[in-house]
Protein backbone atom coordinates (compact mmCIF):
# COMPACT_ATOMS: atom_id res chain seq x y z
CA UNK A 1 0.00 0.00 0.00
CA UNK A 2 1.21 3.49 -0.85
CA UNK A 3 0.96 5.89 2.09
CA UNK A 4 2.05 8.84 -0.05
CA UNK A 5 -1.43 9.37 -1.44
CA UNK A 6 -4.97 9.15 -0.14
CA UNK A 7 -6.00 5.64 0.84
CA UNK A 8 -9.46 4.79 2.15
CA UNK A 9 -9.45 3.67 5.80
CA UNK A 10 -11.43 0.67 4.59
CA UNK A 11 -8.37 -0.36 2.58
CA UNK A 12 -6.34 -1.06 5.69
CA UNK A 13 -7.70 0.24 9.00
CA UNK A 14 -11.25 -1.10 9.11
CA UNK A 15 -12.73 -4.33 7.79
CA UNK A 16 -11.61 -7.88 7.18
CA UNK A 17 -8.90 -8.89 4.76
CA UNK A 18 -11.37 -11.30 3.14
CA UNK A 19 -13.86 -8.58 2.23
CA UNK A 20 -11.17 -6.16 1.14
CA UNK A 21 -9.84 -8.83 -1.21
CA UNK A 22 -13.32 -9.60 -2.54
CA UNK A 23 -13.83 -5.95 -3.50
CA UNK A 24 -10.32 -5.48 -4.91
CA UNK A 25 -9.80 -4.39 -8.49
CA UNK A 26 -7.84 -7.57 -9.14
CA UNK A 27 -10.76 -9.74 -8.06
CA UNK A 28 -13.28 -7.70 -10.04
CA UNK A 29 -11.36 -8.17 -13.27
CA UNK A 30 -10.82 -11.87 -12.61
CA UNK A 31 -14.57 -12.25 -12.16
CA UNK A 32 -15.28 -10.27 -15.34
CA UNK A 33 -13.10 -12.74 -17.18
CA UNK A 34 -14.89 -15.65 -15.52
CA UNK A 35 -18.19 -14.32 -16.90
CA UNK A 36 -16.71 -13.96 -20.38
CA UNK A 37 -15.40 -17.53 -20.23
CA UNK A 38 -18.78 -18.85 -19.04
CA UNK A 39 -20.54 -16.94 -21.82
CA UNK A 40 -18.11 -18.35 -24.37
CA UNK A 41 -18.78 -21.86 -23.09
CA UNK A 42 -22.51 -21.37 -23.56
CA UNK A 43 -22.01 -19.92 -27.03
CA UNK A 44 -19.75 -22.82 -27.94
CA UNK A 45 -22.65 -25.16 -27.24
CA UNK A 46 -24.64 -23.19 -29.79
CA UNK A 47 -21.84 -23.48 -32.34
CA UNK A 48 -20.92 -19.80 -32.24
CA UNK A 49 -17.43 -20.31 -30.78
CA UNK A 50 -15.03 -23.20 -31.25
CA UNK A 51 -13.73 -25.36 -28.43
CA UNK A 52 -10.20 -24.16 -29.18
CA UNK A 53 -11.26 -20.54 -28.80
CA UNK A 54 -12.89 -21.29 -25.45
CA UNK A 55 -9.77 -23.14 -24.30
CA UNK A 56 -7.64 -20.17 -25.30
CA UNK A 57 -9.79 -17.82 -23.24
CA UNK A 58 -9.60 -20.15 -20.25
CA UNK A 59 -5.82 -20.41 -20.57
CA UNK A 60 -5.36 -16.64 -20.34
CA UNK A 61 -8.17 -15.78 -17.91
CA UNK A 62 -5.81 -15.31 -14.95
CA UNK A 63 -3.37 -12.97 -16.71
CA UNK A 64 -4.69 -9.79 -15.15
CA UNK A 65 -2.67 -6.72 -16.16
CA UNK A 66 -4.27 -3.73 -14.49
CA UNK A 67 -1.56 -1.31 -15.58
CA UNK A 68 -2.08 -2.19 -19.23
CA UNK A 69 -5.85 -1.86 -18.87
CA UNK A 70 -5.57 1.51 -17.13
CA UNK A 71 -3.32 2.80 -19.89
CA UNK A 72 -5.97 1.88 -22.47
CA UNK A 73 -8.72 3.31 -20.29
CA UNK A 74 -6.97 6.68 -20.16
CA UNK A 75 -7.42 6.83 -23.91
CA UNK A 76 -10.88 5.33 -24.39
CA UNK A 77 -12.50 6.21 -21.01
CA UNK A 78 -14.21 2.84 -20.57
CA UNK A 79 -12.86 0.45 -17.96
CA UNK A 80 -14.60 -2.73 -19.09
CA UNK A 81 -13.76 -2.20 -22.76
CA UNK A 82 -10.14 -1.61 -21.77
CA UNK A 83 -10.13 -4.97 -19.98
CA UNK A 84 -11.60 -6.63 -23.07
CA UNK A 85 -8.76 -5.29 -25.18
CA UNK A 86 -6.11 -6.54 -22.76
CA UNK A 87 -7.76 -9.97 -22.51
CA UNK A 88 -8.12 -10.19 -26.28
CA UNK A 89 -4.46 -9.28 -26.77
CA UNK A 90 -3.48 -12.16 -24.49
CA UNK A 91 -5.93 -14.74 -25.86
CA UNK A 92 -5.13 -14.23 -29.53
CA UNK A 93 -7.23 -17.16 -30.72
CA UNK A 94 -10.35 -16.69 -28.63
CA UNK A 95 -10.08 -12.96 -28.03
CA UNK A 96 -11.94 -12.09 -31.20
CA UNK A 97 -15.10 -13.70 -29.79
CA UNK A 98 -14.98 -12.00 -26.39
CA UNK A 99 -18.14 -10.22 -25.21
CA UNK A 100 -20.14 -11.51 -28.19
CA UNK A 101 -23.68 -10.11 -28.00
CA UNK A 102 -23.10 -8.65 -24.54
CA UNK A 103 -23.35 -5.15 -23.13
CA UNK A 104 -21.13 -3.92 -20.31
CA UNK A 105 -23.76 -4.36 -17.62
CA UNK A 106 -24.34 -7.99 -18.57
CA UNK A 107 -20.84 -8.56 -17.25
CA UNK A 108 -20.61 -5.93 -14.54
CA UNK A 109 -23.99 -6.57 -12.91
CA UNK A 110 -23.38 -10.31 -12.85
CA UNK A 111 -20.10 -9.75 -11.03
CA UNK A 112 -21.57 -7.06 -8.77
CA UNK A 113 -24.47 -9.21 -7.62
CA UNK A 114 -22.15 -12.14 -7.07
CA UNK A 115 -19.81 -10.07 -4.90
CA UNK A 116 -22.68 -8.48 -2.97
CA UNK A 117 -24.13 -11.88 -2.15
CA UNK A 118 -20.75 -13.28 -1.15
CA UNK A 119 -20.11 -10.28 1.08
CA UNK A 120 -23.58 -10.34 2.63
CA UNK A 121 -23.15 -14.05 3.40
CA UNK A 122 -19.95 -13.18 5.30
CA UNK A 123 -21.67 -10.38 7.20
CA UNK A 124 -24.60 -12.68 7.98
CA UNK A 125 -22.30 -15.42 9.28
CA UNK A 126 -20.57 -12.86 11.49
CA UNK A 127 -23.94 -11.62 12.76
CA UNK A 128 -24.95 -15.21 13.52
CA UNK A 129 -21.90 -15.57 15.78
CA UNK A 130 -22.66 -12.25 17.46
CA UNK A 131 -26.18 -13.44 18.23
CA UNK A 132 -24.79 -16.62 19.77
CA UNK A 133 -22.51 -14.52 21.97
CA UNK A 134 -25.50 -12.46 23.07
CA UNK A 135 -27.44 -15.61 23.91
CA UNK A 136 -24.65 -16.73 26.24
CA UNK A 137 -24.63 -13.41 28.10
CA UNK A 138 -28.42 -13.21 28.21
CA UNK A 139 -28.57 -16.55 30.00
CA UNK A 140 -25.65 -15.70 32.26
CA UNK A 141 -27.32 -12.54 33.54
CA UNK A 142 -31.01 -13.39 33.16
CA UNK A 143 -31.52 -13.16 36.94
CA UNK A 144 -29.14 -10.32 37.78
CA UNK A 145 -31.45 -7.53 38.91
CA UNK A 146 -30.47 -4.00 37.93
CA UNK A 147 -32.15 -0.65 37.61
CA UNK A 148 -33.87 0.19 34.35
CA UNK A 149 -33.82 3.79 33.15
CA UNK A 150 -36.33 5.76 31.12
CA UNK A 151 -35.50 9.31 29.99
CA UNK A 152 -32.05 8.51 31.45
CA UNK A 153 -33.70 8.60 34.89
CA UNK A 154 -34.11 5.64 37.27
CA UNK A 155 -37.39 3.85 36.53
CA UNK A 156 -38.10 0.29 37.72
CA UNK A 157 -35.93 -2.81 38.08
CA UNK A 158 -35.17 -5.17 35.25
CA UNK A 159 -32.42 -7.73 34.83
CA UNK A 160 -29.19 -7.32 32.93
CA UNK A 161 -30.07 -10.41 30.90
CA UNK A 162 -33.38 -8.84 29.90
CA UNK A 163 -31.62 -5.62 28.87
CA UNK A 164 -29.15 -7.61 26.75
CA UNK A 165 -32.07 -9.52 25.27
CA UNK A 166 -33.52 -6.23 24.04
CA UNK A 167 -30.38 -5.61 21.96
CA UNK A 168 -30.32 -9.22 20.81
CA UNK A 169 -33.95 -9.11 19.75
CA UNK A 170 -33.24 -6.11 17.50
CA UNK A 171 -30.39 -8.09 15.97
CA UNK A 172 -32.73 -11.04 15.36
CA UNK A 173 -34.95 -8.63 13.41
CA UNK A 174 -31.90 -7.55 11.41
CA UNK A 175 -30.94 -11.17 10.81
CA UNK A 176 -34.42 -11.95 9.48
CA UNK A 177 -34.35 -8.88 7.25
CA UNK A 178 -30.87 -9.59 5.85
CA UNK A 179 -31.88 -13.18 5.03
CA UNK A 180 -34.76 -11.71 3.02
CA UNK A 181 -32.36 -9.28 1.32
CA UNK A 182 -29.97 -12.12 0.47
CA UNK A 183 -32.76 -14.05 -1.19
CA UNK A 184 -33.89 -10.98 -3.14
CA UNK A 185 -30.45 -10.06 -4.50
CA UNK A 186 -30.92 -11.03 -8.12
CA UNK A 187 -28.86 -9.97 -11.10
CA UNK A 188 -29.77 -8.50 -14.47
CA UNK A 189 -29.05 -11.60 -16.48
CA UNK A 190 -27.52 -11.57 -19.97
CA UNK A 191 -30.02 -9.52 -21.94
CA UNK A 192 -28.07 -6.91 -23.84
CA UNK A 193 -28.30 -3.15 -24.08
CA UNK A 194 -31.86 -2.53 -22.82
CA UNK A 195 -32.81 -5.92 -21.38
CA UNK A 196 -34.56 -7.40 -24.42
CA UNK A 197 -31.83 -9.94 -25.31
CA UNK A 198 -32.16 -8.77 -28.94
CA UNK A 199 -28.42 -9.09 -29.65
CA UNK A 200 -28.27 -12.65 -28.35
CA UNK A 201 -31.41 -13.56 -30.27
CA UNK A 202 -29.83 -12.24 -33.46
CA UNK A 203 -26.84 -14.53 -32.94
CA UNK A 204 -29.26 -17.46 -32.82
CA UNK A 205 -31.35 -16.31 -35.80
CA UNK A 206 -34.21 -15.21 -33.56
CA UNK A 207 -35.16 -18.71 -32.49
CA UNK A 208 -36.10 -17.54 -28.98
CA UNK A 209 -33.42 -19.72 -27.37
CA UNK A 210 -30.92 -17.11 -26.15
CA UNK A 211 -31.95 -17.71 -22.54
CA UNK A 212 -29.58 -20.72 -22.60
CA UNK A 213 -26.63 -18.29 -22.52
CA UNK A 214 -27.98 -16.61 -19.41
CA UNK A 215 -28.91 -19.87 -17.71
CA UNK A 216 -25.40 -21.27 -18.10
CA UNK A 217 -23.62 -18.17 -16.82
CA UNK A 218 -25.94 -17.66 -13.88
CA UNK A 219 -25.71 -21.33 -12.93
CA UNK A 220 -21.91 -21.02 -12.87
CA UNK A 221 -22.17 -18.10 -10.45
CA UNK A 222 -25.05 -19.41 -8.36
CA UNK A 223 -27.27 -16.48 -9.32
CA UNK A 224 -30.76 -15.92 -10.64
CA UNK A 225 -32.39 -13.10 -12.58
CA UNK A 226 -35.86 -11.62 -12.49
CA UNK A 227 -38.41 -11.74 -15.27
CA UNK A 228 -37.55 -8.33 -16.69
CA UNK A 229 -34.61 -5.96 -16.60
CA UNK A 230 -33.29 -2.92 -18.36
CA UNK A 231 -29.63 -2.28 -19.04
CA UNK A 232 -29.04 -2.97 -15.32
CA UNK A 233 -30.61 -4.90 -12.52
CA UNK A 234 -33.04 -2.67 -10.65
CA UNK A 235 -31.12 -0.31 -8.39
CA UNK A 236 -33.91 -0.79 -5.87
CA UNK A 237 -31.96 -3.88 -4.82
CA UNK A 238 -28.98 -1.73 -3.84
CA UNK A 239 -31.32 0.28 -1.63
CA UNK A 240 -32.82 -2.89 -0.19
CA UNK A 241 -29.34 -4.09 0.76
CA UNK A 242 -28.01 -0.81 2.11
CA UNK A 243 -31.15 0.01 4.08
CA UNK A 244 -30.93 -3.46 5.63
CA UNK A 245 -27.32 -2.81 6.61
CA UNK A 246 -28.32 0.61 7.95
CA UNK A 247 -30.89 -1.12 10.14
CA UNK A 248 -28.19 -3.41 11.48
CA UNK A 249 -26.08 -0.33 12.14
CA UNK A 250 -28.90 1.27 14.12
CA UNK A 251 -29.19 -1.80 16.36
CA UNK A 252 -25.47 -1.96 17.04
CA UNK A 253 -25.27 1.79 17.51
CA UNK A 254 -27.88 1.67 20.28
CA UNK A 255 -26.08 -1.21 21.97
CA UNK A 256 -22.75 0.62 21.79
CA UNK A 257 -24.25 3.91 23.00
CA UNK A 258 -25.83 2.18 26.00
CA UNK A 259 -22.52 0.51 26.87
CA UNK A 260 -20.92 3.95 26.79
CA UNK A 261 -23.59 5.35 29.12
CA UNK A 262 -23.47 2.43 31.53
CA UNK A 263 -19.67 2.53 31.67
CA UNK A 264 -19.61 6.21 32.67
CA UNK A 265 -18.71 6.79 36.36
CA UNK A 266 -22.26 7.92 37.20
CA UNK A 267 -23.50 4.42 36.32
CA UNK A 268 -20.38 2.25 36.39
CA UNK A 269 -22.33 -0.96 35.80
CA UNK A 270 -20.64 -2.43 32.71
CA UNK A 271 -17.53 -1.78 30.67
CA UNK A 272 -16.05 -2.98 27.42
CA UNK A 273 -12.77 -4.93 27.57
CA UNK A 274 -9.67 -2.80 28.16
CA UNK A 275 -6.19 -4.19 27.52
CA UNK A 276 -3.48 -4.10 30.17
CA UNK A 277 -1.24 -1.97 27.93
CA UNK A 278 -4.05 0.00 26.31
CA UNK A 279 -3.73 3.80 26.36
CA UNK A 280 -6.90 5.78 27.02
CA UNK A 281 -5.55 9.28 26.50
CA UNK A 282 -2.29 10.92 25.45
CA UNK A 283 -2.74 13.56 28.16
CA UNK A 284 -4.66 11.73 30.90
CA UNK A 285 -3.05 8.39 31.82
CA UNK A 286 -5.99 7.38 34.02
CA UNK A 287 -8.57 7.30 31.19
CA UNK A 288 -10.36 4.07 30.23
CA UNK A 289 -12.32 5.31 27.23
CA UNK A 290 -14.92 2.98 25.62
CA UNK A 291 -13.20 3.22 22.24
CA UNK A 292 -14.71 0.06 20.72
CA UNK A 293 -18.24 1.26 21.39
CA UNK A 294 -17.38 4.76 20.21
CA UNK A 295 -15.96 3.31 17.01
CA UNK A 296 -19.17 1.35 16.42
CA UNK A 297 -21.23 4.51 16.83
CA UNK A 298 -18.90 6.50 14.60
CA UNK A 299 -18.86 4.01 11.75
CA UNK A 300 -22.55 3.13 11.95
CA UNK A 301 -23.50 6.72 11.15
CA UNK A 302 -22.12 6.23 7.66
CA UNK A 303 -24.51 3.40 6.86
CA UNK A 304 -27.62 5.54 6.76
CA UNK A 305 -25.88 8.00 4.42
CA UNK A 306 -24.97 5.17 2.04
CA UNK A 307 -28.59 4.05 2.15
CA UNK A 308 -29.74 7.54 1.24
CA UNK A 309 -27.47 7.61 -1.83
CA UNK A 310 -28.80 4.19 -2.91
CA UNK A 311 -32.36 5.53 -2.60
CA UNK A 312 -31.52 8.41 -4.90
CA UNK A 313 -29.87 6.06 -7.39
CA UNK A 314 -33.02 3.93 -7.52
CA UNK A 315 -35.32 6.92 -7.76
CA UNK A 316 -33.47 8.73 -10.55
CA UNK A 317 -32.21 5.91 -12.78
CA UNK A 318 -34.21 7.30 -15.69
CA UNK A 319 -35.83 5.08 -18.33
CA UNK A 320 -33.64 2.07 -19.19
CA UNK A 321 -30.60 3.43 -17.28
CA UNK A 322 -28.43 6.44 -16.61
CA UNK A 323 -24.80 6.53 -15.56
CA UNK A 324 -25.13 8.94 -12.66
CA UNK A 325 -25.11 6.05 -10.17
CA UNK A 326 -21.91 4.47 -11.43
CA UNK A 327 -19.28 6.55 -9.63
CA UNK A 328 -20.94 6.52 -6.21
CA UNK A 329 -21.73 2.78 -6.33
CA UNK A 330 -18.00 2.09 -6.49
CA UNK A 331 -17.87 3.53 -2.97
CA UNK A 332 -21.17 2.90 -1.25
CA UNK A 333 -21.57 -0.81 -2.02
CA UNK A 334 -18.19 -2.20 -0.91
CA UNK A 335 -17.80 0.26 1.96
CA UNK A 336 -21.26 -0.46 3.38
CA UNK A 337 -20.55 -4.19 3.51
CA UNK A 338 -16.99 -3.84 4.81
CA UNK A 339 -18.22 -1.36 7.42
CA UNK A 340 -21.16 -3.51 8.51
CA UNK A 341 -18.89 -6.49 8.97
CA UNK A 342 -16.46 -4.34 10.95
CA UNK A 343 -19.05 -3.10 13.44
CA UNK A 344 -20.40 -6.62 13.91
CA UNK A 345 -16.85 -7.76 14.71
CA UNK A 346 -16.40 -4.86 17.11
CA UNK A 347 -19.69 -5.69 18.83
CA UNK A 348 -18.52 -9.30 19.24
CA UNK A 349 -15.41 -8.05 21.03
CA UNK A 350 -17.53 -5.88 23.32
CA UNK A 351 -20.10 -8.52 24.24
CA UNK A 352 -17.60 -11.36 24.56
CA UNK A 353 -15.36 -9.29 26.83
CA UNK A 354 -18.11 -7.36 28.62
CA UNK A 355 -17.13 -6.55 32.19
CA UNK A 356 -20.11 -6.57 34.57
CA UNK A 357 -19.65 -4.69 37.84
CA UNK A 358 -22.15 -6.53 40.04
CA UNK A 359 -21.28 -4.56 43.20
CA UNK A 360 -22.01 -1.29 41.43
CA UNK A 361 -25.25 -2.69 40.02
CA UNK A 362 -26.28 -3.67 43.57
CA UNK A 363 -25.34 -0.22 44.86
CA UNK A 364 -27.44 1.55 42.24
CA UNK A 365 -30.30 -0.79 43.00
CA UNK A 366 -30.12 0.10 46.71
CA UNK A 367 -30.07 3.80 45.92
CA UNK A 368 -32.81 3.99 43.33
CA UNK A 369 -34.69 0.71 43.64
CA UNK A 370 -37.06 1.65 46.50
CA UNK A 371 -38.74 4.28 44.33
CA UNK A 372 -39.92 1.51 42.00
CA UNK A 373 -42.04 -0.07 44.73
CA UNK A 374 -44.07 3.03 45.50
CA UNK A 375 -46.84 2.12 43.08
CA UNK A 376 -47.14 -1.34 44.65
CA UNK A 377 -47.38 0.23 48.13
CA UNK A 378 -50.09 2.60 46.90
CA UNK A 379 -52.08 -0.20 45.25
CA UNK A 380 -51.93 -2.52 48.27
CA UNK A 381 -52.84 0.28 50.66
CA UNK A 382 -55.79 1.24 48.45
CA UNK A 383 -56.91 -2.40 48.36
CA UNK A 384 -56.79 -2.37 52.16
CA UNK A 385 -59.31 0.52 52.20
CA UNK A 386 -57.19 3.64 51.75
CA UNK A 387 -58.03 6.61 49.51
CA UNK A 388 -55.95 6.24 46.35
CA UNK A 389 -55.56 10.00 45.75
CA UNK A 390 -54.55 10.75 49.34
CA UNK A 391 -52.10 7.83 49.30
CA UNK A 392 -50.58 9.08 46.04
CA UNK A 393 -49.91 12.51 47.54
CA UNK A 394 -48.37 11.16 50.78
CA UNK A 395 -46.08 8.82 48.84
CA UNK A 396 -45.17 11.57 46.34
CA UNK A 397 -44.11 13.93 49.15
CA UNK A 398 -42.05 11.18 50.78
CA UNK A 399 -40.40 10.36 47.44
CA UNK A 400 -39.46 14.00 46.79
CA UNK A 401 -37.88 14.19 50.25
CA UNK A 402 -35.95 11.02 49.48
CA UNK A 403 -34.63 12.54 46.24
CA UNK A 404 -33.50 15.60 48.17
CA UNK A 405 -31.65 13.35 50.63
CA UNK A 406 -29.88 11.58 47.77
CA UNK A 407 -28.87 14.95 46.34
CA UNK A 408 -27.21 15.72 49.69
CA UNK A 409 -25.24 12.48 49.46
CA UNK A 410 -27.31 10.66 52.06
CA UNK A 411 -28.72 7.12 51.87
CA UNK A 412 -32.19 6.67 50.43
CA UNK A 413 -34.61 7.10 53.36
CA UNK A 414 -37.78 6.22 51.46
CA UNK A 415 -38.37 2.76 52.94
CA UNK A 416 -37.84 4.05 56.46
CA UNK A 417 -40.12 7.04 55.85
CA UNK A 418 -43.01 5.05 54.40
CA UNK A 419 -42.70 2.23 56.93
CA UNK A 420 -43.02 4.88 59.67
CA UNK A 421 -45.97 6.77 58.15
CA UNK A 422 -49.02 6.22 60.44
CA UNK A 423 -51.43 6.69 57.52
CA UNK A 424 -49.78 3.79 55.72
CA UNK A 425 -49.09 1.55 58.71
CA UNK A 426 -52.77 1.78 59.58
CA UNK A 427 -53.39 -0.06 56.33
CA UNK A 428 -50.23 -2.17 55.83
CA UNK A 429 -47.74 -3.81 58.17
CA UNK A 430 -44.37 -1.97 58.11
CA UNK A 431 -42.64 -5.22 57.14
CA UNK A 432 -45.00 -5.53 54.18
CA UNK A 433 -44.22 -1.97 53.13
CA UNK A 434 -40.49 -2.75 53.19
CA UNK A 435 -41.10 -5.95 51.22
CA UNK A 436 -43.08 -4.07 48.58
CA UNK A 437 -40.27 -1.54 48.25
CA UNK A 438 -37.65 -4.27 47.69
CA UNK A 439 -36.71 -3.84 43.98
CA UNK A 440 -35.79 -7.50 43.57
CA UNK A 441 -39.49 -8.32 43.89
CA UNK A 442 -40.42 -6.16 40.90
CA UNK A 443 -38.85 -7.81 37.86
CA UNK A 444 -41.97 -9.58 36.65
CA UNK A 445 -41.23 -12.12 33.91
CA UNK A 446 -37.96 -10.53 32.79
CA UNK A 447 -35.77 -13.61 33.45
CA UNK A 448 -38.13 -15.97 31.65
CA UNK A 449 -38.47 -13.67 28.64
CA UNK A 450 -34.72 -13.25 28.42
CA UNK A 451 -34.12 -17.01 28.42
CA UNK A 452 -36.87 -17.55 25.84
CA UNK A 453 -35.12 -15.10 23.51
CA UNK A 454 -31.82 -16.91 24.04
CA UNK A 455 -33.53 -20.19 23.13
CA UNK A 456 -34.88 -18.60 19.96
CA UNK A 457 -31.41 -17.43 18.99
CA UNK A 458 -29.95 -20.89 19.53
CA UNK A 459 -32.57 -22.30 17.18
CA UNK A 460 -31.65 -19.95 14.31
CA UNK A 461 -30.15 -21.72 11.29
CA UNK A 462 -26.85 -20.54 9.88
CA UNK A 463 -26.98 -17.64 7.45
CA UNK A 464 -27.30 -18.80 3.81
CA UNK A 465 -24.11 -19.24 1.81
CA UNK A 466 -23.36 -18.08 -1.71
CA UNK A 467 -22.06 -20.57 -4.25
CA UNK A 468 -18.52 -19.65 -5.28
CA UNK A 469 -17.05 -19.81 -8.76
CA UNK A 470 -13.50 -20.75 -9.66
CA UNK A 471 -11.64 -17.73 -10.96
Amino acid sequence: MNHLTYVSPFSWRYGSAELRALFSEQERRKLWRAVWVALAQAQARAGLISADEVADLQAHAHEIDIDAALEIEREIHHDLMAEIRVFASQAKLGGGKLHLGATSMDIEDTVETYRLRLALALVGANLHELLRSFAVKVRQYADLVCMAFTHLQPAEPTTLGHRLAVYAQDLVIDDTNLRFVFDELTTKGLRGAVGTAASYEQLLDHQGTSAMFEEHVLECFGLRARDVSTQTYTRKLDYLLLSGLAGLGASLSKFAADVRILSSPEFGEVAEPFGRAQVGSSAMPFKRNPILSERIDSLARLLISYSDVAWQNAATNYLERTLDDSANRRTILPEALILADEIVSLARKVIDGLRVEERRIAHNLRVYGPFAGTEAVMMEAARAGGDRQNLHERIRVAAMEAWAALARGEDNPLAQTLAGDPALTALLDPAEIRRLLDPVKHIGTAPQRARALADRIDALPEFPKQKTVEV
